[in-house]
């Protein structure tokens, strides 16, 4: 087995940067109680005005004005790792959060479906720095060596062969042992893994204790390791608090890019779609505004339900100055995801005609579409109509017949060159009052277009029924 490492090292104040309407503004963690409160982390536009970790909130608001400032909250931390947790769920269903920032999966059985370990890697670190979190990456076979390894190293990549070389080469204080262990080992002479390795184990065993071997065995992948397996939620829910209130829809669009980011990331993990969520926009006071996004078939990719959740935002009207955004989702469904045909065929036409039909919806509403269902009726007026209910599974008529009615019939004989097909005479409707005979023809305009014509049997005028695409 090969186990994978992602260490997190600034994943407070990013995942607290996400919730920012600007992050690129300055904006410092803070540690402690008032008012003895010092920096945690800092982004780099307040580093860039001399803000740094430790120092008290009060001289780095000196140096930088306009910073602010949050707490510290392990909470959220959390939140933020069972997130990741998700993500990482895709992609393997071992995933442990048994590290302390960190988390570590299991990728050998994932090699054969996202390739080898290169393209693999690349892959996790593109989706990553999407996501907008710094990261470290290292794989070994085994987590308790992952762990290690990932502290001094960043896209490591080593096999049973290598891996006490690699170890060996770690210094004492970043090798996972206790502090209490490192400190006694420095005092005897050691400063890295390697010489650990060289020493007799029951020596060794006797001076430092069964601690120190029961972690050298466990980085070796001798000793029996047991981590808590993350297992995703049922459901989905997020939110994003606003710094100020939004007065307009185009305001929303941050906070929903994030939010849906986040959801393709739990769509993933749990290899589903979703067909419908619901975003409730919390108002200045005011309760809040609720509402259902619908979609035709089950979607994941993050950029398509931004793109047909902005389109139904469109119709809606806020009812009040917006201060928090929360989307959710409890329901999800098997997805399949769409075959990318490499040359143009029907199967792309139907794609792209899907594709279309979806953002018609978001944009002007299900009740705006509606399928033309054939009637079995000779008259062609009264043989297709709209209807909001299933099209029809049959073809009733067979002979060539125009992709577009005209509403109202014109005069036709200004534009006609020759006839070339007719003439096909069509008699009905005599039971219900409204009666027609007509000859029917397919006629060529002067500029070559091809139209629908008829005239009465017997008659000379000519009346323009439809065209021919």
């Amino acid at each position: 087995m090969r186990w994978a490492c992602l260490l997190f090292p600034r994943l407070a104040l990013e995942g607290a940067l996400r919730r920012r309407d600007d992050p690129t503004a300055p904006f410092a963690l803070l540690e402690g109680a008032p008012p003895r409160q010092r920096i945690r982390a800092a982004n780099q536009a307040a580093r860039d005005q001399g803000v740094k970790p430790g120092q008290p909130r009060g001289l780095a608001e000196a140096f930088c004005p306009a910073l602010n400032c949050a707490p510290l909250e392990a909470a959220t931390v959390e939140r933020w790792r069972q997130r990741l947790a998700a993500w990482a769920y895709a992609y393997s269903g071992q995933v442990s959060l048994d590290y302390p920032h960190a988390l570590v999966f299991e990728v050998a059985s994932s090699l054969a479906l996202f390739g080898p370990w290169p393209a693999f890697e690349a892959r996790l670190r593109g989706e990553l720095a999407a996501l907008g979190f710094t990261h470290r990456l290292v794989v070994a076979p085994n987590p308790a060596a992952a762990r290690v390894l990932v502290n001094a190293h960043d896209g490591l990549a080593v096999d049973d062969a290598g891996l006490e070389a690699a170890l060996a080469r770690l210094p004492l204080a970043r090798s996972g042992l206790a502090a209490e262990s490192v400190q006694t080992l420095n005092r005897s002479g050691f400063r890295r893994l390697g010489e650990l390795f060289t020493l007799p184990r029951p020596a060794l065993a006797r001076r430092f204790g069964g601690g120190v071997m029961r972690h050298l065995g466990e980085l070796r992948g001798e000793w029996p390791l047991a981590l808590a397996v993350y297992r995703p939620a049922t459901h989905f829910s997020r939110s994003f608090e606003f710094e100020r209130p939004v007065h307009a829809i185009a305001g929303l669009a941050f906070p929903l890019k994030r939010l849906l980011q986040e959801l393709s990331a739990f769509l993933r993990g749990q290899d589903a779609g979703v067909e419908r969520f619901s975003l409730v926009l919390g108002l200045e006071g005011g309760p809040a505004q609720r509402f259902e996004v619908g979609l035709l078939a089950p979607q994941r990719d993050a950029e398509t339900l931004l793109e047909l959740t902005r389109a139904q935002l469109e119709r809606i009207r806020l009812e009040g100055p917006v201060l928090s955004v929360t989307l959710a989702a409890s329901r999800f469904t098997a997805y399949a995801p769409v075959r990318r045909e490499l040359l143009a065929g029907p199967a792309r036409q139907a794609q792209a005609w899907a594709a279309l039909h979806q953002r018609l919806v978001a944009r002007l509403g299900e009740a705006a579409l509606k399928p033309l269902v054939e009637h079995r009726e000779h008259r062609p007026e009264a043989a297709v109509f709209a209807a909001a209910g299933p099209r029809a599974t049959d073809t009733f008529e067979t002979r060539l017949r125009p992709g577009w009615l005209l509403a109202e019939m014109t005069p036709a004989e200004p534009g006609i060159a020759r006839l070339l097909a007719g003439p096909e005479r069509i008699e009905s409707g005599w039971w219900d009052g409204d009666d027609v005979r007509r000859d029917y023809y397919l006629a060529e305009w002067h500029d070559g277009r091809h139209a629908w014509v008829w005239r009465e049997p017997g008659g000379e005028s000519f009346h323009l029924h439809g065209w021919f695409g």
